[in-house]
């Protein structure tokens, strides 16, 4: 069963290269000359794809005082500020798209989402917040398109009604394994959850939103099955919000992106022999041959005979054994590797 689906173009499954997603998300603080900044700084790195989120504040929540664990102010306070009109987010998505950037975005609502669908995105990131909020998974689900929804925060029996949700409406959806911890303790990442998505969800792409320092766990992860990355991105990280220590820089996504493609290409086959090691083996091999002169009818032994480099000869290595006691047909001089028509 195939699971790769496409987003403007890009494949994405188990069969292509790791989709990396630059999740720029509020770390512009509400500056659309931040936001603008970091999708040329991503788009510089060789990434392919810049998220955001689209948040419509009245539509999202009620006034409330809950402070964030990475945060020391409300989320009303954090949102209100980082919040980008529609106008604004409809600058950054003709922007990245000037740059051939996929362009993404995790409404947090109802509103929100009806948002981005007036802006045409070309698919729906939906946050881990919202993974077992059905009713918005629905209403994102009846627009058609492409779905990437990250699941922290749910184990299996949550996030199998979103995935129903998401086959009934017959849309083509990867499924993030996350853990919710800014940052997330190495520890703590589990890329077990991978393979139980994998098992789980058989049609589904898998991939790792990850919230550990650095991209050894996403490395790990494209082992493992992952097919789309997300990391935090900023441009410079003496800026202030509450994402920006779990960001990486451009040099950081620079080396993610690049590593992924690598590992990738790496991935599968099988221990046979190459033929592009043909080069290799012929100084590296070792054969047999004769380690003094050796006498017409003498038997060969290891006080005459040995095994040495180059791998040119006939009579390799391994066979080494099958020689000892076996006689010589002619006289062989020494350092000279032996072929299987010199023995008899």
């Amino acid at each position: 069963m195939s699971t790769t689906f496409n987003i403007n173009g890009r494949n994405i499954g188990p069969e292509h290269p790791p989709l990396v997603i630059a999740e720029i998300g509020i770390n512009h603080e509400g500056s659309l000359a931040k936001a603008i900044q970091m999708i040329d700084d991503a788009y510089a790195a060789g990434c392919e794809c810049v998220k955001f989120q689209s948040h419509v504040i009245e539509d999202e929540m009620i006034p409330n005082d809950v402070i964030p664990g990475n945060a020391r102010e409300s989320i009303w306070n954090i949102m209100s500020r980082c919040a980008l009109s529609e106008a604004e987010e409809l600058e950054t998505k003709r922007h990245a798209e000037s740059k051939g950037l996929l362009y993404l975005s995790t409404p947090f609502s109802r509103a929100a989402a009806d948002r981005l669908q007036r802006l045409h995105v070309p698919a729906f990131k939906i946050g881990s917040g919202e993974c077992n909020n059905y009713p918005l998974i629905r209403h994102i689900a009846g627009f058609g398109k492409p779905v990437i929804l990250s699941t922290g925060m749910n184990d299996l029996a949550s996030i199998e009604p979103a995935v129903d949700i998401l086959r009934a409406a017959a849309v083509p959806f990867a499924l993030l394994h996350c853990t919710s911890m800014y940052p997330t303790p190495y520890a703590k990442v589990r890329l077990g959850g991978i393979s139980d998505l994998q098992s789980a969800f058989p049609d589904a792409v898998v991939g790792l939103s990850d919230h550990s320092l650095g991209s050894y766990t996403c490395f790990a992860a494209i082992a493992l099955g992952a097919r789309v990355l997300e990391k935090h991105f900023t441009s410079r990280k003496d800026w202030p919000g509450p994402d920006i220590p779990i960001s990486l820089d451009p040099t950081e996504l620079q080396h993610l992106v690049e590593g992924s493609r690598a590992i990738f290409q790496a991935l599968g086959g099988d221990k046979s022999i190459l033929p592009e090691e043909q080069p290799t083996i012929d100084f590296a091999y070792a054969c047999v041959v004769s380690i003094r002169e050796i006498s017409e009818g003498e038997e060969l032994t290891p006080s005459n005979i040995w095994v040495k480099r180059p791998g040119t000869g006939q009579i390799k290595a391994k066979h080494f054994e099958e020689l000892i006691g076996r006689r010589s047909r002619s006289s062989i001089a020494s350092n000279t590797q032996l072929a299987w028509a010199d023995v008899v």
